[in-house]
């Protein structure tokens, strides 16, 4: 078995031909507006929503920063319901707003929050949930929606997974008070860096809008302590091209997770996660949990793919929750975290984008069978 001739990444930047690139530079030069809401900005607004279904949307420099400024745009203070099975920029968006993470064990058929362990933790100092919609599954929407209208707390969407991603026809962006997603150079859509917040009308999209430029209403009039949030024109002019190549790079991926279904059916301790029924997935990430029972550890098969120039991840290792700065919380005790645990010491996510060759896969499916 021969290493692959150029190192395999779990993720790859899904880029346009440079030519396509050019006018959009060559517009931007000749009408010299650089940032601050411009035509390529305004136009990637609208065009995103149309595309994804969803009446408003807002942009953003990059997800942690319309993270950020959406706990601001509603408000949000206290304790924040939340799963230590996600990046860190999900919980560090709270301490940013001085809010304290409280973690909830997860659903280890989708990796996320379970709604049957929200109720417990929620105390008067709760005002909001934020799920994360874990490699592009959509969470348990219905079940969420209800305890925080019972509760009367907010909640938000990590969507940063869920670029396109709808369940029974609709766009999961749909649901909750926000959903942000991220547009970084690694995710299905990316504008190099980016983000966005999915605003459910007009007036909340004004108060976002009004928060990441500072809070400026007019040249005069500040509404609000803001911050400095916005995407630029180049990256806009990337959204807008990477939307023109987006139906094809997600058929690549669906076929690319296709071949590791298949090739993987007879390797029960291997096991290939999968979204809920109904739902129409982007194929963000392949995971694959390696049981106790494999030949090998997950470490050791992890190990085993770096020394042959595959890159795959322990996504998410180690929990949020056994960070220095969360591992103190009462909510972070692992003995409350059972299910999070064990799905982060067996979880190792397999390469897939539209860059990968068919000996690519086969350099990996090789490294996976040899290891049974």
């Amino acid at each position: 078995m021969s290493k692959p001739t150029s190192p395999i990444y779990v993720t790859e930047p899904h880029l346009p031909p440079l030519e396509e690139f050019m006018p959009y530079l060559q517009a931007i030069w000749d009408k010299k507006r650089l940032t601050n809401s411009g035509p390529f900005h305004q136009q990637l607004e609208a065009e995103l929503a149309a595309y994804l279904g969803v009446e408003h949307l807002s942009l953003f420099a990059n997800g942690t920063l319309a993270l950020v400024t959406a706990l601001q745009a509603l408000r949000i203070s206290g304790e924040v319901i939340t799963t230590p099975y996600t990046f860190a920029a999900t919980t560090h968006s709270l301490l940013w707003n001085g809010i304290k993470p409280v973690f909830v064990d997860i659903d280890p058929a989708t990796c996320n929050l379970d709604p049957r362990r929200i109720e417990e933790a929620i105390t008067p100092a709760t005002t909001a949930i934020l799920p994360v919609h874990c490699y592009g599954f959509p969470c348990d929407m219905e079940r969420i929606e209800q305890i925080a209208d019972t509760y009367g707390l907010k909640f938000i969407y990590d969507a940063a997974h869920a670029f396109g991603v709808r369940r029974h026809s609709e766009s999961i962006l749909r649901y909750g008070d926000l959903s942000i997603l991220s547009f970084h150079a690694t995710k299905v859509f990316n504008t190099f860096e980016g983000g966005a917040i999915i605003c459910p009308n007009a007036k909340i999209k004004q108060r976002i809008d009004y928060l990441k430029n500072f809070g400026f209403a007019d040249e005069v009039t500040v509404v609000a302590p803001g911050i400095n949030g916005k995407m630029n024109e180049v990256e806009a002019a990337m959204g807008l091209l990477q939307l023109k190549h987006i139906d094809a790079a997600l058929e690549a991926r669906a076929a690319i997770y296709q071949h590791y279904a298949e090739a993987l059916a007879g390797i029960p301790t291997l096991t290939l996660l999968q979204p809920p029924a109904e739902t129409g997935w982007n194929h963000a990430y392949c995971p694959v949990l390696v049981s106790a029972d494999h030949p090998i550890s997950r470490d050791t098969l992890f190990e085993r793919l770096k020394a042959n120039d595959i890159h795959a991840r322990r996504y998410f290792y180690p929990l949020i929750s056994s960070f220095p700065m969360y591992r103190g919380l009462p909510s972070a005790n692992p003995e409350r975290l059972g299910n999070a645990h064990r799905i982060a010491d067996q979880v190792i996510c397999l390469p897939i984008h539209p860059a990968l060759t068919d000996n690519d896969l086969a350099s990996i499916l090789d490294i996976l069978h040899t290891a049974r």
